[in-house]
């Protein structure tokens, strides 16, 4: 089965891509909406701003494609900012709507610990291991990068803690998000885009 990854201006695609195909993924980098509409295993990365980058799936119409995709019962798997469009909405420089797959709002972290969050965080996983996405994931420590995240997401499978808990992954039917960067979490990341891949 391909597997799409959504050809973004606002991530960082190549490095992903590369890891993707490390894990064995036949891949397409893509901006078209009619291919994206039409994949069966979708990739949406995402850095830095969360509106900018949900302007240019509205802009692009790709974020109907997206949606289109989903209903016709392709995975999805969102990364980073990827992970935080899937929700309802998000509070950052502002409050701008989500596409809304999974339940759930977006908000700045809060506390006295620096912000961005930068660096290597330890994810546990909910009862039952965190589902498929990290099944043989022997540590769990991932790299992340943000200063705005989810917490206690009804679609939550794990969570990590920056000054308070956060949702660090979630999984809605076949949509999953993680909020780490997995291209840049050494064999523990690689293993998580190795089981999305792999899922059918």
């Amino acid at each position: 089965m391909i597997t799409t990854l959504i050809d973004s201006p606002v991530a960082n695609v190549a490095n992903i891509a590369r890891a993707l195909r490390t894990v064995g993924a036949d891949l397409q980098v893509t901006r078209d909406p009619d291919a994206i509409a039409c994949a069966e295993k979708l990739v949406l990365p995402g850095v830095g701003s969360f509106i900018a980058a949900m302007r240019w799936l509205e802009e692009n119409r790709i974020d109907s494609a997206i949606r289109g995709a989903v209903a016709n019962g392709a995975s999805l798997l969102g990364i980073c900012v990827g992970h935080q469009l899937l929700f309802d909405v998000s509070h950052e420089m502002g409050t701008m709507a989500g596409l809304g797959l999974v339940r759930g709002e977006v908000h700045k972290f809060e506390g006295s610990l620096p912000v961005p969050q930068i660096g290597w965080n330890r994810v546990q996983c909910a009862e039952g291991g965190g589902g498929t996405l990290f099944e043989g994931v022997e540590n769990g420590v991932f790299y992340f990068v943000n200063s705005y995240a989810a917490s206690n997401a009804p679609d939550e499978i794990a969570r990590a803690d920056y000054g308070g808990s956060f949702t660090a992954a979630v999984q809605r039917d076949r949509i999953f998000g993680v909020q780490f960067h997995p291209e840049k979490s050494s064999a523990a990341g690689l293993r998580v885009l190795r089981n999305f891949v792999s899922w059918t």
